[in-house]
């Protein structure tokens, strides 16, 4: 059996639902559908860290893009990603294609073409605007912060990767999204 020279990142939910503000995850455990079509293509799979559980924990509220904007959590992102980026260029280096990175819609940190925005933020407790606050989340077209420092870091290390994501109000339609994705990545590997 030849050994798979291709390598995709995933948001590390993907793989660990665990790690998602309690209550959202809309799966069990792992997105077995996504994680199943990988692995029966013979792809390695890289775990992103999840910035959001490393720095706020499991017992975490929702956020929005807007909180995580901070130079702070920019930083910590990079942090983060340099391991990635090292083990990449390394993989680059040695002949191994980097199908891309499948984040998740919706998330301030990991989405790719969507993310979570809002005024949000402040005390719970006698916050007479907080009816109008949850009124006024809503998904932008943009990516998540995590995503936004990746993209950077990628572009900084002449890493030219391609990005997809899971969007979790239509699972199904996403699985054949991404798995259009990987036969274009699959396919242009041929042409060259």
């Amino acid at each position: 059996m030849k050994r798979s020279r291709e390598i995709i990142l995933l948001s590390h939910c993907i793989l660990n639902t665990n790690s998602k503000v309690e209550g959202l995850s809309e799966y069990s455990g792992v997105l077995f559908e996504l994680t199943n079509l990988i692995i029966k293509r013979g792809i390695g799979i890289i775990q992103l860290p999840c910035p959001e559980m490393l720095m706020y924990g499991i017992k975490r509220w929702g956020h929005v893009k807007e909180q995580f904007d901070t130079p702070y959590f920019r930083e910590k992102c990079r942090k983060l990603i340099q391991p990635i980026v090292n083990q990449l260029i390394d993989y680059k280096n040695s002949g191994y294609k980097i199908l891309g990175v499948i984040g998740i819609d919706g998330s301030p940190s990991c989405g790719v073409n969507k993310t979570c925005s809002g005024n949000w933020g402040g005390e719970f407790s006698n916050n007479k605007l907080l009816v109008d606050k949850i009124h006024n989340l809503k998904f932008i077209n943009a990516s998540g912060i995590f995503i936004e420092e990746m993209k950077k870091i990628f572009r900084e290390n002449d890493l030219n990767i391609s990005f997809t994501a899971v969007d979790e109000t239509n699972i199904n339609s996403s699985i054949n999204k991404i798995k259009e994705f990987l036969d274009k990545s699959k396919s242009f590997e041929e042409e060259m």
